[in-house]
């Protein structure tokens, strides 16, 4: 098989780095005929991407982080659709976090991702659109396989995104370190949320969670009954427990029994429409997508279903 491999060298810390030799002998015997390129800042994943699809690839392997996948997938479109619907687009995941694989079962290193590469079929999976605004005002469209998510995760991926220290020992770590940090810091805002035409609410919000996949927040199993297939989103309303108890509620998403908690809502629905009203104050609520700051509220989550074949 052949492929354009593009690949991330400082996620993980810079590990993607120091294992590519080891990394590149393996994908090799899974895609004999490879092409790779090596990105240097952050947006030329999707650059480089959408650059190989218009000249005629048809598969595509993203090797890095949850972010590095996102970036990936980002090329895969433009405004009026995908570049190439017929194109496959594959993984290996070498990140902080690794949300997304664990969706599918994979276990963690690249050996084991890389292995299930060379046997995989493709399968159509589901696509979000979030279009939001940038910290400055600016409309932003972005896409999305994992999970959008808005409120106090924005502000916790934000500070992610910006660590060195935490980061060294782990994405479970460092998302767990900025969790609790983010707990301390953040005021819920009040938000008006519509989900397709069967919720309708101005709610006192923490964090939403807007979800194709089971996994965010280095491995928070925030939406359990998310299928990436299923044609619409998980929308997991979170807010409205004292401070007292948001540290045991948070250790709760890690197995999914959140869900239980009277304070947090699962609804379902293909389109999600979220506004901050004037009780926010002027705040801004931040928007993440799978892993990466995307900007602030207002914004709108659309689900583009069975939009990408995924060898996995």
């Amino acid at each position: 098989m052949s492929a354009f491999v593009v690949v991330n060298p400082r996620s993980g810390g810079g590990r993607t780095r120091r294992e590519w030799p080891a990394i590149e002998r393996a994908l090799r015997d899974a895609y004999p005929n490879m092409s790779v390129v090596m990105t240097r800042r952050r947006g030329e994943a999707t650059a480089r991407v959408r650059e190989a699809l218009l000249e005629g690839c048809s598969e595509i392997v993203a090797v890095g982080g949850d972010g590095t996948i996102n970036e990936a997938v980002n090329g895969f479109f433009v405004e009026s659709g995908p570049i190439s619907p017929d194109a496959v687009f594959a993984f290996v995941t070498s990140g902080t976090g690794g949300d997304f694989r664990k969706t599918f079962g994979i276990a963690p290193g690249h050996s084991a991702a890389i292995a299930r590469l060379k046997n995989a079929k493709t399968r159509m999976i589901d696509v979000g659109r979030v279009s939001c605004l940038s910290r400055k005002g600016e409309p932003v469209v972005r896409y999305f396989i994992n999970i959008a998510s808005f409120g106090m995760s924005g502000l916790i991926v934000d500070s992610v995104n910006r660590a060195r220290i935490a980061k060294l020992f782990g994405g479970q770590f460092a998302f767990a370190f900025h969790s609790l940090f983010g707990l301390l810091r953040y005021r819920e805002r009040a938000v008006r949320i519509r989900v397709d035409g069967a919720f309708d609410e101005i709610t006192s919000i923490s964090t939403v969670a807007v979800a194709n996949g089971l996994y965010f927040g280095g491995g928070m199993k925030v939406a359990p009954n998310a299928r990436p297939d299923d044609g619409v989103f998980d929308v997991i309303v979170m807010g409205g427990s004292p401070k007292s108890r948001a540290a045991a509620n948070m250790k709760l998403i890690y197995t999914g029994e959140h869900l239980n908690n009277p304070a947090v809502r699962a609804l379902r629905g293909a389109r999600v429409v979220a506004v901050p009203v004037a009780e926010t104050g002027g705040h801004p609520v931040l928007v993440e997508v799978d892993g990466e700051s995307a900007g602030r509220l207002p914004a709108t989550l659309e689900i583009l279903p069975r939009a990408l074949n995924l060898r996995c």
